[in-house]
């Protein structure tokens, strides 16, 4: 953000002249002058904070060398500080100087001085009438101005803390003594200093306080601006204080959710290792533990769900998340189907497992508190990892799962397209095993009829018009055509021709996912595929709107190889080889 266009250079510069020609307005004249300026002042400061607050330290400090020398005279001005609005920004601005993960001595110092500076401006209000007092008071307990107001801060912390912790004293709980008000006082106390470090165990034990009160107590800006810095990773807290803010602030957890979907999704991903790290340092897995936070995170989650009319429908029905701009809205409404979605999706549900099964068995929720409205055989079914069973056992796994999930789409109870799509969701969370299908019907000898159908329920979930009828007959004419190249040593590309017509000739989008999954899974496994699977796929990237699909395939292809360490050396090179090319073109 440029200087001029924010905070003028020649207002910079008048208000550092105001500021040393007040001093610390020590005479009656310069008193006056401070007064009579102080609304423009204000304005400035906010100015200064609007500006501050949407840059680093670093850039800050380069857009304006002569900041430290403005604040540091303001704050020492009495007749500045005296008025509450100005105290205020003022340490909004200083926070915002803050180095969260100092590199060097320089900021470590100016940490220093900007906490000495936040101490005193906390401690000025009860003080200022009796300064010279103080400061003997001060000199005689042998410390410095800075080290006893950064003591003062400490010990009323410390104070707060024990207070809200209901500490038992003389046999009474002080916890109950603390009204709504004060704690709500407290929250907004805290505004400005959120990021400085000694604050933290205040607000992680604001975040677990609740007082028996049946509204919440917390100020609405204290929550939103916890989480904008934990978000921000200007904070650190532990996950019990976060979990914690999430369920009593539901915006906050909205916003957390939307923030890790667009973080996610406006990176360029070289391996779902990468993705499950960013996913799992947002804390939202472990935080899904809690079932209201589960089923809220996957309520948004659907807004950015790609597909057909199920989709459509949905999100012309339900409220929008609060952390949702109209701007956001249009643009998940017009989203293209990024397969990256799902893919993120399903690493999250991946990791909410982990998570869950992690946990104390005596705090262990139930299945159904966290899919209240599902068939829980066919949950349970899902829910079972891959890794969980032999792989000989994979294919019946995979009909049993199929032929529920036929028996409960064909029911004729299922008739909104709203039902049918909270099935094909729960479905698409657990897409490990959809790939699995995929590679199933090429590498073992099974029964095809019931995974095709299961793969074409995932690409075409509607069956208006005998869509997914139709889909069902294209998959099964490509799938025929490729067992029979499939033991072919040598193949050519002409030889696959039939199959990439079915790609580019098909009218559904659908049709054409399928059967590309299909076709990538054939280059990847089967003998003469290796030999033709990078040119193939050039051709195929090139000629159709797939090279965003077919590299998310192969990233969670990787993935799964990797952890189950069962595949040919020559199938993880062919990946590796792949991924690189693709990765550097998208």
């Amino acid at each position: 953000m440029a200087q001029d266009t924010t905070v003028p250079k020649l207002n910079f510069e008048y208000w550092l002249d105001k500021a040393i020609e007040w001093g610390q307005a020590t005479t009656l004249e310069s008193q006056k002058d401070v007064c009579l300026h102080l609304p423009q002042l204000q304005e400035f400061l906010r100015q200064i904070y609007e500006t501050l607050k949407h840059v680093d330290s670093i850039v800050a400090i380069q857009h304006f060398p002569l900041i430290g020398q403005l604040l540091g005279r303001l704050c020492w001005n009495p007749f500045v500080i005296g008025y509450d609005e100005s105290q205020k920004t003022l340490m909004w601005c200083l926070c915002c100087l803050y180095s969260s993960e100092p590199q060097n001595p320089v900021e470590l110092k100016a940490n220093s001085w900007i906490r000495s500076l936040l101490c005193h401006l906390l401690s000025s209000s009860k003080w200022e009438s009796n300064e010279a007092e103080t400061s003997t008071f001060i000199s005689t307990l042998g410390y410095t101005s800075a080290d006893y107001y950064c003591h003062l801060v400490k010990n009323m912390v410390f104070s707060l803390v024990t207070q809200l912790r209901g500490n038992q004293f003389n046999g009474l709980n002080t916890q109950g003594r603390v009204s709504a008000s004060r704690v709500n006082a407290v929250s907004l106390f805290c505004l400005p200093l959120i990021t400085l470090p000694d604050l933290t165990p205040l607000l992680e034990t604001l975040l677990l306080y609740h007082g028996g009160a049946s509204k919440e107590i917390l100020s609405s800006e204290f929550l939103e601006a916890v989480n904008e810095a934990f978000l921000k990773k200007k904070i650190s807290l532990p996950e019990s204080a976060i979990f914690s803010l999430w369920l009593r602030h539901l915006p906050s957890l909205e916003k957390a959710a939307l923030y890790l979907l667009d973080q996610l999704i406006s990176i360029q991903w070289h391996s779902l290792e990468e993705v499950a790290c960013v996913i799992k340092d947002s804390l939202l897995p472990q935080a899904a533990s809690h079932p209201a936070i589960f089923r809220i995170v996957n309520e948004i989650f659907k807004y950015y769900i790609p597909g057909d009319c199920p989709r459509l429908y949905f999100l012309s029905n339900l409220r929008w998340p609060m952390g949702c701009s109209p701007a956001k809205q249009n643009a998940l409404l017009e989203t293209d189907g990024t397969p990256e979605v799902m893919t993120i999706i399903q690493v999250f549900t991946q990791l909410f497992l982990q998570a869950r099964q992690n946990e104390n068995k005596q705090h262990k929720f139930p299945l159904k508190a966290y899919f209240p409205y599902h068939h829980q055989p066919l949950i349970t079914a899902l829910l079972r990892r891959p890794f969980e069973l032999p792989t000989t056992h994979w294919s019946q796994h995979l009909k049993h799962i199929s032929d529920m999930l036929k028996a409960l789409v064909e029911d004729t109870n299922i008739s909104s397209l709203a039902d049918l799509f909270e099935i094909w969701f729960l479905v698409a969370r657990f897409g490990e095993w959809l790939d699995i299908a995929t590679e199933q019907l090429l590498k073992a000898a099974v029964e095809p009829d019931a995974l095709l159908w299961l793969l074409a329920f995932y690409y075409c979930p509607q069956n208006e018009n005998q869509q997914r009828t139709q889909t069902m007959v294209e998959a099964q004419a490509v799938y025929n055509h490729l067992m029979m190249l499939f033991s072919c040593t040598v193949l050519s590309i002409k030889d696959l021709e039939a199959a990439v017509h079915h790609i580019t000739d098909t009218e559904q989008c659908c049709n054409q996912h399928l059967i590309t999954h299909l076709l990538t899974n054939f280059l990847l496994f089967s003998s003469g595929g290796h030999m033709i699977a990078q040119e193939f796929i050039y051709h195929i990237t090139e000629t159709t709107d797939t090279r965003k699909e077919v590299c998310s395939l192969l990233i969670r292809t990787a993935y799964r190889i990797n952890h189950n360490g069962k595949e040919n050396q020559r199938t993880v090179k062919l990946l590796n080889e792949l991924l690189q090319k693709l990765t550097l073109k998208v």
